[in-house]
């Protein structure tokens, strides 16, 4: 089951996602579904189309179940299969 204390660890597919800040201000405010997932990169399914936003120096806004989660990108650069392996230290 996926809680705010453990979401790194789980898959990110299929979850509603909010950019909440990016290095491409462009990006910020993008809202929609996120249907692929890369090393370097998540896309997401907006009312527009999809669209590839870059990790990197990103913070993106989760929506769980009954909770919301703010993620740094920078904490989840790798492969999500990679990722789910990953030991957090200050998560």
């Amino acid at each position: 089951m996926r809680t705010p204390k453990n979401i790194l660890r789980h898959e990110l597919i299929g979850l509603e996602c909010e950019v909440a800040d990016a290095s491409n201000k462009c990006q910020v405010g993008l809202k929609g579904k996120i249907v692929d997932e890369t090393r370097k990169t998540i896309t997401l399914e907006t009312t527009k189309g999809c669209k590839k936003i870059a990790k990197q120096n990103a913070t993106f806004r989760l929506k769980l179940d009954k909770h919301t989660v703010e993620i740094s990108g920078n904490d989840i650069i790798a492969r999500p299969e990679d990722r789910i392996k990953k030991k957090f230290k200050k998560w």
